[in-house]
């Protein structure tokens, strides 16, 4: 042979494929670099507008939290509200069943 041990070759072909997973990863980077630019294009937003979208983003993020934040304050209020009107009721009973 040509003087190449099996461990020698084990490296060889070990190192070949690890190249080619390198190659085959950058492939799959660009494709999908280019179909999210793609899409986001098909949507009016050119690639120079990141830091835009991502304001945009970030603002649509604090507004929900705002809304679910009313939505539990509103929904405490009426839960006090409801309670707050049985215990009254409650107490005008006892108050009238004592008074006669």
């Amino acid at each position: 042979m040509s003087g190449l041990e099996g461990s020698d070759v084990r490296a060889i072909v070990v190192e070949t494929l690890a190249e080619q997973q390198r190659l085959h990863r950058d492939d799959i980077d660009a494709v999908v670099l280019k179909s999210v630019a793609t899409v986001l294009t098909s949507f009016g937003i050119d690639e120079e507008d990141r830091k835009e979208l991502r304001a945009d983003f970030q603002h649509l993020r604090r507004w929900r939290r705002s809304v679910e934040q009313a939505q539990s304050y509103t929904f405490k209020a009426v839960i006090t509200v409801i309670v707050t009107g049985f215990v009254g009721a409650v107490w005008l009973g006892i108050k009238a069943t004592l008074g006669k």
